[in-house]
């Protein structure tokens, strides 16, 4: 059995994002998004978008259950003020939680929290995570760390003050969290060629130079992107941290941390699983994601990541199961009262 951890609903019918952009206009106008309706999005409408897109591509590759949340790019968290960005969460995250509900052998939510730049994590993002983990049903959430959208102004995530009271949510309801930035406003960095890996290598270097899991030593993130530029350059930032006196990275973080699959060449994949133990992978692909093309030398989608794992030599395949099941199951404690598994 495969457990893709990283999908997102980027094929919701057109009219959703519409409603997004106007709501964001809306917001530059007027400085409020308040009558701005929100369009109902009929079962047929959900039903076409999954059946014909992700179910789709996920028989075609073999992957059995999808981690599924909104929209990344479409988080927006870099627009709106919170009232607009609560309204922009819930209704996402609804759409997430009716495909689970039509597709419930295939998907298992994840929430998208309704962040807004320059105010720090507080009481509505609190209710929505917990709306959609105690209603939903949902297994984890994805966090931003830089909710400004490529400018960087909110404090890092090692800061006490801002970001612990979330993370103190996340360990009472123990569910993991993706680290995973939305789009980007500063045009020095495309959104998924460039912020998207920033965001990654920069979070991964704010847990490595602080103690926040000596503070928070149950709490678990997964790195997308195959861990941004970390595992490529592991001797860099195994050296700042013995330079600083931080100990061995694997005994610093990897307790705590992990790295997904959503690496798209074999050499890629190949030099992410010499670095990085198995332990501390999990299966993914974002597909349907940023990356749709096919690869002229070997006639397959970029995105195949099950391929690239099947075809790499660097584990056993005892690894492998680990990476495709086991691993996940044992990150997101929730999957177990997923249909697909509570019946056996």
């Amino acid at each position: 059995m495969i457990i893709d951890c990283h999908g997102h609903f980027t094929t919701t019918p057109p009219r959703v994002m519409a409603f997004r952009a106007e709501q964001i206009a809306a917001f530059k106008a007027t400085g409020s998004a308040a009558s701005v309706p929100a369009p109902h999005i009929t079962d047929e409408e959900i039903h076409a978008a999954i059946h014909d897109n992700q179910l789709k591509v996920m028989k075609e590759r073999g992957i059995d259950l999808t981690i599924f949340s909104p929209r990344a790019l479409g988080m927006d968290h870099q627009f709106g003020d919170e009232a607009t960005n609560v309204t922009w969460a819930v209704y996402c995250n609804d759409l997430v939680h009716r495909a689970c509900q039509m597709f419930p052998d295939h998907f298992a939510g994840v929430c998208q929290l309704p962040q807004v730049a320059g105010q720090k994590p507080g009481r509505a993002v609190f209710a929505e995570l917990e709306r959609c983990l105690g209603e939903l049903g949902f297994i984890g959430a994805n966090l931003n760390p830089d909710p400004s959208g490529g400018l960087w102004s909110d404090p890092p995530l090692w800061d006490k003050d801002w970001w612990y009271p979330l993370y103190e949510k996340f360990v009472e309801h123990d569910v993991p969290v993706m680290i995973h930035v939305s789009g980007s406003c500063n045009p020095h960095f495309n959104a998924v060629a460039t912020h998207y890996i920033n965001g990654d290598t920069t979070a991964f270097v704010q847990f490595m130079t602080s103690d926040l899991f000596k503070d928070f030593p149950t709490l678990k993130f997964i790195i997308p992107h195959g861990g941004g530029a970390a595992p490529y350059h592991w001797g860099r930032y195994q050296g700042i941290a013995m330079d600083m006196k931080l100990g061995d990275l694997n005994e610093r973080m990897m307790k705590n941390l992990y790295f997904d699959t959503c690496v798209y060449h074999q050499p890629g994949i190949d030099l992410l699983l010499k670095v990085i133990p198995a332990d501390n992978v999990l299966f993914a692909s974002e597909t349907i994601g940023a990356v749709r093309a096919v690869d002229p030398k070997t006639g397959r989608n970029f995105d195949d990541t099950h391929h690239y794992i099947e075809q790499t030599q660097v584990i056993t395949s005892e690894q492998k199961e680990k990476i495709y099941l086991d691993n996940a199951l044992g990150v997101y404690k929730r999957l177990g009262n997923h249909p697909k598994f509570k019946s056996k």
